[in-house]
């Protein structure tokens, strides 16, 4: 297999180098193993042999050691002992072109999106809410559409919620959907969110697919990595949550592409199993769905966990190129979890996948490709190749380097905050007392702005109470509607910027 059209992963036991063809790329992958089994070092590796074929890459960067594929590598003790034995790798030092983002915009290019984009449904998984407060989101999301009130940032969604509690009649048919206490949990929500940093996802300027698209100026396919590091642990919801929504933006913008040479970019999602905990089930529907079919696309998808049972079955079925490095079993649940990882390949005679999993070690992996057919090959015991580039984090100094020297260095870094929701609201409150002036001794103050309500908000709370069944039922099958309509893109509920 020419290694142009191949990402090469490594040796078999032979010496013979095992490759993936970079054409059945966009099939999708699993890299998975304990942890300090090396599947930083595997990322590492695929992250390299698709920037060299040309392939943008985005992945998350969780222990904040990735991010050495900036530095030029090298290679000492049993790294060059391994690549020594390998006479076949063109194995040159160097480091890769790397942009770094952070949602915190702290160690890397802010990255945002917009609550309109983002939509109600990917947003109540993000909030977590219940049917009935998914039901109110989705009626806000319905009067800021006919409103043509932009949502961007949170301050815009609270400054609605709080208009809507104050001005029912807006809701119009969906107004039994809007109780009070659903809008108030909602700003309670909305309020943690805050507290967890959440806020600095939401707002102007939003990422842009074609900036991470587009390839480096040698050709090589830039590596876009999220500095993950403090959100894994401080708002896991809202790391799962961005990159749901990214995978949605691009399944909703890029062009069928069909059969082609290689893919146009390579998505690796770390801390795989968050993305299907605790999801609604009509969301994990979809997103099985558009991991099926957003291969046509041009994406390749690879999921990075510990274990390939924190995936559904549905997604593990369509995976194609799998890297599984050791796994340890100690109790007989462990034992029987390790047996359907071995049974997840297709059987190589020379050896027992069951028995070899629990020897390999650090650097080592089973490895099931793709044949030139796309039927899946016999598994093979493989040592992964070292990467090019450092094996570990880069300094401080490097990585403000490396922002300095970004292509996208002053495009995102300063915060835009247009007239929208929020100013809106604002200077309809202010003009609203002028109007009602002259309405004479029946006129009755406005209301506090930003307050959580008034006596519509709570005749409608004592309204909803009543026929608060009905109406989530309602919802639901308006919700469903629009699943129909557009999978992850339209379905979500997002509308692009304007």
């Amino acid at each position: 297999m020419p290694v142009a059209d191949s990402l090469i992963l490594g040796a078999d036991t032979q010496g013979q180098p095992v490759a993936q063809a970079l054409r059945l790329a966009n099939r999708h992958g699993l890299v998975a193993g304990a942890t300090g089994t090396g599947k930083t070092v595997t990322l590492q590796r695929l992250a390299e042999a698709f920037s060299d074929a040309g392939v943008a890459v985005f992945a998350a960067d969780i222990k904040g050691d990735f991010c050495g594929l900036g530095a030029v590598g090298n290679p000492q003790g049993k790294v060059a002992e391994r690549i020594a034995s390998m006479p076949w790798l063109h194995h040159t030092p160097q480091g890769y072109p790397v942009t770094l983002w952070d949602v915190a915009g702290k160690s890397g290019h802010p990255l945002r999106t917009t609550l309109s984009e983002m939509g109600p449904l990917l947003l109540g998984n993000l909030l977590e809410l219940t049917d009935s407060q998914q039901a109110a989101l989705y009626a806000a999301f319905q009067v800021a559409d006919r409103e043509s009130l932009l949502l961007l940032d949170l301050k815009d969604l609270k400054a609605l919620l709080n208009h809507l509690k104050d001005h029912p009649e807006l809701l119009g048919e969906d107004r039994a959907l809007f109780a009070g206490a659903s809008a108030q949990a909602l700003l309670r929500r909305l309020a943690t969110l805050e507290q967890q940093g959440a806020e600095m996802l939401f707002g102007e300027p939003a990422l842009q697919l074609e900036d991470i698209l587009h390839p480096d100026r040698d050709g090589r396919g830039r590596i876009h990595l999220m500095d993950a590091s403090r959100l894994i642990h401080e708002a896991p919801k809202v790391y799962a949550t961005f990159l749901l929504w990214l995978l949605a933006e691009l399944f909703e913008q890029l062009p069928e592409r069909g059969d082609a040479d290689k893919p146009v970019l390579a998505l690796f999602f770390d801390e795989a199993h968050l993305l299907f905990a605790d999801t609604p089930k009509a969301l994990q529907e979809r997103l099985e769905q558009v991991v099926r079919l957003i291969r046509s696309k041009g994406v390749g998808v690879y999921f990075v966990t510990q274990s390939p049972g924190d995936l559904p079955d549905e997604v593990l079925a369509q995976l194609g190129l799998r890297i599984q490095h050791g796994l340890r079993a100690f109790t007989a649940k462990e034992q029987k979890s390790l047996r359907a990882v071995a049974d997840g390949f297709r059987p190589n005679p020379a050896f027992d996948s069951l028995s070899v999993l629990t020897e390999l070690g650090i650097g080592e992996a089973l490895v099931g490709t793709l044949e030139e057919k796309g039927t899946p090959a016999m598994v093979q015991r493989v040592a992964i190749a070292p990467p090019q580039s450092r094996i570990g984090p880069l300094s401080e100094a490097e990585r403000a380097a490396l922002l300095r020297t970004s292509p996208q260095a002053g495009r995102y870094d300063r915060p835009v905050d247009r007239e929208s929701a929020y100013e809106m609201l604002m200077a309809r409150a202010a003009q609203a007392p002028v109007e009602a002036a002259p309405a004479g001794k029946g006129a009755s103050a406005p209301a506090e702005q930003g307050g959580l309500g008034g006596m519509a908000g709570e005749l409608l709370g004592s309204l909803a109470s009543q026929v608060m069944k009905t109406a989530v039922r309602q919802a639901a099958n308006q919700i469903g509607r629009q699943l129909v309509r557009g999978l992850m893109g339209s379905l979500l509920g997002g509308g692009r910027r304007r």
